[in-house]
């Protein structure tokens, strides 16, 4: 496989990213159709439960009341939830959880994403959803344009680079789309891969695919913010209550994570321990869930209140939260409660994001903290003030545990319409970063572009790009070599006491004339007989390396020729022996320098450092490696 290009002609960049911005568009409008069909089907139809939904005037969704049927939650999200499982786990078990996360593994893995995917992910997060299981449409909307892109990719015959940039570029746009939110979707393209960093080739077709989905979904869906406008007011001596709302939004956020991936675990002991086909996950998650909700419906109107706000996407209660309309005792619950009920419907394999989820939880979080400081310091925290710390909460939070604090921040200032809250938010959420350390919601991140198998390449072309042959040869008084005269069985005698393969040969003058190796005693051995001339079996057309090469060009010379051994040369006298070089002594190069750099340069995973390539840039002498003719 030769080198890639590091570059990508702007032509396939702007291709890539109209292609993954039409997908996008429509991907996000059929999907969202979908969920306001089968959540009118399910939760209003079947179980009479209007529910309080973003974007509603406050006169509008004042109306809302819990369900007629409250114990018809159970079956419906049953059904839900057996239907999703059954439909995953027979088709496509990697759509399986939150799509986010799926999409992030495919970019860093081999960049392709089953043609399948998108339509099971699209159909089974709709039925999760829209039947009340705790999910967020972010995720399969994500994994969908990841998919697509893919699919694309494939179609065109595009490079693994270019593949995994329609990925990067779907899972921003797509998520943008969705959430009214082109320019932080964009940014969410190149942050969201990493913990430490950012994967800037994406950002520009980002852009690009983020405006032409954005486009098409508003030109039916309309081009409001997801949440209904809402009086601003904070001012600058709150500002360290909202740093320290971002503390607290980092204990909730440890709390989501390590309670979401403890019940998968959980899950999938199990079923495993019991040996239950996993298609019935989803059924179990369901199960507790609708039975946690009526458990708490059962306690008093307020705990009820906390039940069917941890249902399905959570965005209606996060719109009364805006308009200061939910108690303190539900703001203080909700968190806990949404976080368990996300935790049993996703965790347990049920289709579906944990963006809004998380958003929610933030949301809830800073509400409650807001609440109690109003209680306390009413001259300082008035009632007006409270929707703020909810916003807050909800960049604080989700921002720190998606390690994407800047593109989440964006989002949710467009999704509110109100980009002065970027000045609380940027101090809640830098602390809640700083705070929540490697602990993330999305596995499949990698820490920086270093770890991942995308790059992994252009840091090892880097490292080898900076070390000269003469730096790791071994010398001339250290080689081994052998003479024109000598026979092949004394060639076979050093394989066997040195373990090296190949070994140069010298003249009487001790000039280069040419090289032997295994192969060459092998290919050439006669009736078993060991008594063979090495001059009679050696290669005269030798490949000599000049010492002040990088090993980054030798290597390309090495698999150029399909060569373990280059001896070193002047550039002025190429017969002149000057020191010897293996695959072997470049691999020790890159892994101590590598290992030498700190984490950005530490060697993980199975890389290949010796595979095939081509010979790049001369030398610093301006001059590469030649061929003696002996």
């Amino acid at each position: 496989m030769q080198i890639e290009e590091t570059i990508t002609p702007y032509s396939r960049i702007i291709l890539i990213a109209i292609i993954v911005g039409l997908i996008s568009g429509l991907g996000a409008l059929f999907f969202f159709e979908g969920l306001r069909l089968g959540t009118a089907f399910f939760m209003e139809g079947i179980v009479g439960f209007h529910l309080p939904k973003e974007g509603q005037t406050l006169q509008d969704i004042s109306q809302w009341a819990p369900p007629d049927h409250l114990w018809m939650i159970l079956p419906v999200i049953c059904f839900g939830g057996l239907l999703s499982g059954l439909l995953v786990y027979t088709f496509a078990p990697e759509a399986e959880g939150h799509g986010t996360d799926a999409a992030i593994k495919a970019f860093h893995g081999e960049g392709r994403v089953r043609w399948r995917v998108p339509l099971v992910k699209a159909v089974t997060a709709v039925l999760t959803i829209s039947t009340g299981g705790s999910a967020g449409r972010e995720g399969p909307t994500a994994q969908m344009s990841a998919g697509f892109g893919s699919i694309a990719a494939d179609l065109l015959g595009l490079s693994a680079r270019e593949r995994r940039l329609a990925i990067a570029t779907g899972v921003g746009a797509g998520i943008g789309t969705i959430f009214m939110a082109p320019l932080g979707g964009a940014i969410l393209a190149a942050e969201i891969l990493y913990k430490q960093d950012f994967e800037a080739e994406a950002i520009v077709p980002a852009f690009l695919a983020s405006v032409i989905g954005y486009a098409i979904f508003g030109l039916v869906e309309g081009f409001e913010p997801v949440f209904g406008p809402w009086p601003t007011s904070w001012n600058v001596y709150q500002v360290p209550l909202f740093v320290l709302l971002g503390v607290v939004s980092t204990i909730v956020g440890l709390i989501y994570i390590n309670t979401f991936y403890g019940t998968n675990r959980i899950f999938k002991d199990i079923f495993s321990r019991l040996n239950l086909p996993n298609h019935f996950k989803p059924l179990a998650g369901a199960f507790l869930t609708g039975t946690f909700v009526l458990a708490l419906a059962a306690l008093s109107p307020e705990a009820a209140v906390v039940g069917l706000g941890s249902l399905g996407t959570g965005y209606g209660f996060t719109q009364l939260a805006l308009y200061n309309m939910l108690p303190i005792g539900v703001l203080l619950f909700l968190p806990f409660a949404k976080i368990l009920t996300t935790s049993l419907t996703i965790g347990s394999g049920g289709s579906g994001g944990v963006f809004a989820p998380g958003l929610v939880i933030g949301g809830a979080t800073g509400g409650a903290f807001g609440s109690l400081l109003h209680l306390a310091l009413p001259g300082i925290v008035p009632a007006e003030s409270v929707p703020v710390f909810v916003v807050v909460g909800m960049i604080a939070l989700f921002g720190a545990i998606s390690h994407a604090p800047i593109a989440v921040m964006i989002m949710v200032v467009e999704m509110t319409g109100d980009f002065s809250l970027l000045v609380p938010a940027m101090g809640a959420v830098s602390v809640a970063v700083l705070l929540i350390g490697q602990s993330t919601i999305f596995r499949e991140q990698v820490l920086n572009r270093s770890k991942s198998a995308a790059h992994r390449d252009e840091y090892m072309i880097e490292i080898l790009q900076d070390i000269h042959v003469s730096d790791v040869m071994v010398p001339r008084d250290r080689i081994i070599a052998v003479s024109p005269g000598d026979t092949t069985g004394r060639v076979l005698r050093l394989i066997d006491e040195t373990l090296h393969t190949g070994f140069p040969v010298l003249d009487g003058e001790g000039k280069l004339v040419g090289m032997i190796a295994l192969d060459d005693v092998r290919d050439n051995r006669i009736n078993g007989e060991h008594d063979v001339l090495v001059e009679d079996v050696m290669s005269s057309r030798v490949f000599t390396v000049h010492h002040a090469c990088t090993l980054r060009e030798a290597l390309a010379l090495m698999t150029e020729h399909d060569i373990h051994h280059l001896p070193v040369v002047p550039a002025e006298d190429p017969r002149t022996l000057l020191g010897f070089v293996t695959r072997t002594d470049v691999m020790k190069a890159y892994v101590r320098r590598a290992s030498q750099s700190g984490e950005k340069r530490r060697l993980t995973g199975n890389s290949t450092l010796i595979g095939p390539g081509t010979a790049s840039e001369n030398s610093p002498d301006g001059k590469k490696g030649s061929v003696v003719e002996g």
